[in-house]
């Protein structure tokens, strides 16, 4: 059965332009989990809970953990490979209520990914800003360089289905070349290394918790960065051979980006000329190349990373789209007969334009009060391991009726798919629990609580509220193969 008969057999009629190869549908997942945008940016924490041993070791512990919780959740992809991926996998295997709450969770994750990679772009703008010219912007200044890069990517994702193909390439070439050329730098060019003790074994405590404990908090660094390789399945309607390729895909970007993050973290930590120079500082990575490559050096490398956060944003706006466009398509979100329009170039615009706007919002509080931003924006890892957990619970409570699709785990899914629960109830736990003592005492203070559960609980109540309000009466997922476009996706003049 050809792709196109697979989606309709899945009730949605194609109107997406199918032109991803099996590497730029890689190319996607991998794009957003971007090792670059992700190890680099967690490094200061790193740094604070545990220092190199977690962040080496920890490093590898986790990655073996999400290509577990990959593997799990591609047998279902390949099942389903539709643009809502989590929510439309849970409404099949689940019921209404399963696909709506999954559907919320991963869409608010992914709007908070698009806020926090973009925001991050621009402080690192705003950084080299200063190095190359002097030029020390504001916090207005950075949230402006923000809105640009929005607006960047909303350009990028308004190509037609051919160009976005080509920009998934570039954005995946860039990463794999960029880490390498970091890399190879760091190890060659420095004159003075650490040695390889201090990079996997060096250890480091400034929150005032105990060892043990922030060893665990200590993993963060890699969990962080490991969100939202869920993008092989948002763009599996514009993948040939969706039922092998995204779920391939989704796997492939896991293990090449655990691979990758690892020789970086490396890299950075075995160029390392000055600790406490470099954990003071605002970016470490940055002062770490500037001490050991020198002002041309660094600016060259902090160029790299530039360019993998604007591919990184590129790639997580294209997927969170494609969910708003699936999502609206099935009138889950109020509004939803503009969200499910697509151009005349078979693109979901107006799905664009939602997603960075909401991103837009979410990031605002930034302009006043950094904690608030990061209470924000933490709905990007509540909203998306718990959104990844429903429909692999599914699938093992469903074991003896599941049918596996073309590409599937030779008999491994269900003991996979409860070790990934075990570990993904127990990364959440993680994420929710508090990250540094307050300096004056205690367990809480503004500065330093963790709003991750407080994100969850709003999304959660956003969901529900949204509902009792108008989802229960229309939202509704197709059950039979339709010959006729939904009336919400009517082409835009």
């Amino acid at each position: 059965m050809d792709d196109e008969r697979k989606l309709k057999a899945l009730g949605y009629e194609p109107r997406l332009t199918r032109r991803l190869s099996g590497f730029q549908n890689f190319a996607f997942s991998f794009s957003v989990i971007s090792v670059p945008t992700g190890c680099l940016g967690m490094y200061l924490y790193g740094m604070n809970t545990g220092g190199p041993r977690v962040m080496m070791l920890g490093w590898i512990a986790v990655t073996v953990i999400v290509m577990c919780i990959a593997i799990s959740l591609a047998e279902i992809v390949s099942k389903y490979p539709t643009a809502g991926g989590l929510y439309y996998m849970s409404e099949r295997l689940g019921g209404r209520k399963w696909g709506w709450y999954t559907g919320w969770l991963n869409m608010l994750g992914l709007i908070g990914a698009v806020a926090s990679i973009d925001f991050g772009a621009a402080t690192i703008t705003g950084m080299f800003l200063e190095m190359q010219w002097g030029i020390s912007p504001s916090s207005n200044d950075i949230f402006l360089i923000f809105l640009g890069i929005l607006l960047l990517h909303v350009a990028m994702n308004l190509f037609r289905a051919k160009v976005v193909a080509v920009l998934a390439s570039v954005s995946a070439w860039w990463h794999l070349i960029g880490v390498a050329a970091i890399v190879v730098v760091l190890v060659v060019v420095p004159g003075e290394h650490q040695s390889p003790g201090f990079v996997v074994g060096h250890w480091n405590n400034d929150t005032g918790f105990p060892a043990f404990y922030v060893s665990l908090i200590g993993l963060l660094t890699a969990w962080y960065t490991f969100c939202g390789w869920d993008a092989s399945a948002h763009v599996s309607e514009e993948t040939v051979q969706s039922a092998m390729n995204s779920p391939r895909g989704m796997v492939r970007s896991v293990w090449v980006s655990g691979i990758a993050g690892f020789l970086l973290l490396g890299a950075v930590t075995f160029a390392m000329q000055n600790w406490g120079k470099a954990q003071g500082a605002e970016s470490p990575p940055a002062q770490i190349f500037l001490d050991s490559l020198g002002m041309t050096g660094a600016k060259l490398l902090l160029l790299i990373v530039i360019g993998a956060q604007l591919f990184c944003g590129f790639a997580e706006v294209a997927a969170c789209s494609r969910l708003v466009w699936s999502f609206s398509r099935d009138r889950a979100i109020p509004g939803s007969s503009l969200w499910a329009r697509i151009n005349r170039r078979n693109i979901p615009a107006l799905a664009i334009v939602f997603t960075v706007f909401w991103a837009a919002v979410l990031a605002s509080p930034a302009l006043w009060s950094p904690t608030a931003y990061t209470a924000v924006v933490a709905i990007n890892v509540v909203g998306f391991y718990p959104a990844v957990a429903i429909p692999i619970f599914l699938r093992v409570r469903n074991r003896k009726t599941f049918q596996t699709g073309d590409w599937h785990a030779k008999g491994w899914g269900v003991g996979l798919g409860v070790i990934s629960l075990v570990f993904i109830v127990f990364g959440t736990a993680l994420f929710s629990l508090p990250q540094a003592r307050p300096a004056g005492g205690g367990l809480f203070s503004v500065e330093t609580f963790n709003y991750a559960p407080v994100a969850l609980g709003l999304g959660l109540l956003l969901a529900t509220v949204v509902w009792m309000g108008s989802g229960r009466k229309n939202y509704r997922v197709p059950a039979v193969t339709s010959h006729r476009a939904p009336t919400a996706e009517a082409d835009l003049d």
